[in-house]
């Protein structure tokens, strides 16, 4: 029995100090964690580039599709009928004014020509004769040997004479107008189209087709359309300026630029020179032309290319398109707080102005906004802010 007590309180004393152990680690830990709430978070700190937000003037530049034409566009269409008997130039050709195009067949205008001389000629000598026999009645009037009315008959026949001659004359010259259209002329100096008709086809003015369409694209317009909200901009813009012609204004339309259909610059700046009077009702658009010189030769009518055109808009939010991080279809940017926290905030894009975003909401002047460094970043860490 004694032996048994022995046992029982040296458990009791085993156990005893287990528990004082376990007691005083459990005071260690409890020091140790109380010790760590108490470091300020932003020693360890990161530090990272910042930018401050800010409004300013942003130039955008907008886009329009235009379909370019030469200056002038000629249909060749002949003016009599007849055989194509000669072809004096080639598809894709540079002629210059006045040449010679096409020959029709001339010998039947020219036989024509020869009937009206000859008729002219007929009635020359008919009005000669008359002015002959007024010479002769005139003395026999004088002499009273005749009477006065056979002399004025005679003048009469005289004047019917002069205008059956006049009558002649235009006919001479409407015949060879005809075949001086015989020959077929470039009436400016461009480029030859296509040419449906080859030598020994019959043409006629009444042909659905021309002969060919001569083009000069010395100097070229590209037409484009502009959305009716864009062209109420330019029309404030020029209200604002106290300049209502816009075609005109610098200021309301600029130099423009075109861009053509392989993605070039093209090198000569263009200018919008006609703005159409009306809107279109079904697609809301208002048509312009611009012209650009032509110099290089290097455009044709049919072209396409795109006009760019600036735009200025004062007092918005600009910010580096780097700054900015997109998940589906929402932008956000990192922003820190008057604590040098992060937060995560959504953005409303408005257009772009160079490599910058416009926003439009989501930002306000003052605002701090972190530049780099966003795999680093979780929202609610602390950071130190660098220029």
């Amino acid at each position: 029995m004694m032996i048994k007590m022995i046992i029982n309180q040296k458990l009791i004393l085993v156990s005893f100090s287990i528990l004082l152990m376990i007691g005083t680690l459990v005071g260690i830990n409890s020091c140790n964690i109380g010790e760590a709430k108490t470091i300020d978070p932003k020693e360890n700190a990161i530090a990272l580039p910042i930018i401050s937000i800010d409004t300013t003037t942003a130039i955008t530049v907008k886009d329009y599709i235009g379909n370019i034409e030469g200056k002038i566009n000629v249909e060749i269409r002949p003016q009599v009928e007849g055989i194509l008997d000669k072809i004096f130039v080639d598809e894709g050709a540079f002629v210059n004014e006045g040449q010679p195009l096409f020959q029709i067949n001339p010998q039947p205008y020219k036989e024509v020509l020869n009937n009206m001389i000859a008729t002219e000629n007929v009635e020359k000598a008919k009005l000669k004769n008359a002015k002959l026999e007024i010479d002769r009645l005139k003395p026999l009037i004088d002499n009273e040997v005749i009477a006065e009315v056979q002399l004025e008959t005679a003048k009469a026949n005289y004047e019917i004479a002069k205008a059956s001659l006049a009558k002649a004359s235009a006919a001479v010259a409407s015949a060879q107008i005809n075949l001086g259209y015989t020959t077929i002329k470039a009436p400016v100096s461009g480029y030859i189209g296509r040419m449906p008709k080859r030598i020994g086809n019959l043409v006629s003015k009444s042909d659905k087709d021309p002969l060919t369409v001569l083009t000069d694209v010395s100097e070229v317009y590209v037409y484009f359309g502009m959305s009716e909200s864009d062209f109420l901009y330019f029309t404030k813009e020029a209200k604002k300026s106290n300049n209502d012609d816009i075609a005109t204004s610098g200021r309301i339309l600029p130099e423009v630029t075109l861009v053509l259909a392989d993605g070039q610059e093209y090198p000569e700046k263009g200018k919008v020179d006609m703005i159409n009077g009306q809107v279109n009702r079904n697609t809301g658009s208002i048509s312009l032309r611009a012209s650009f010189p032509n110099s290089r030769d290097i455009m044709r009518s049919g072209n396409t290319g795109t006009i760019k055109l600036q735009e200025t808009k004062p007092h918005v939010i600009l910010i580096p398109q780097e700054v900015t991080n997109s998940i589906q279809d929402k932008t956000f940017v990192y922003l820190i707080d008057e604590n040098e926290k992060v937060k995560l905030q959504t953005i409303i894009i408005d257009g772009v102005s160079g490599t910058n975003y416009i926003v439009s909401d989501g930002l306000k002047i003052g605002d701090k906004v972190i530049k780099t460094g966003f795999d680093k970043l979780t929202e609610g860490m602390f950071i130190k802010p660098t220029n």
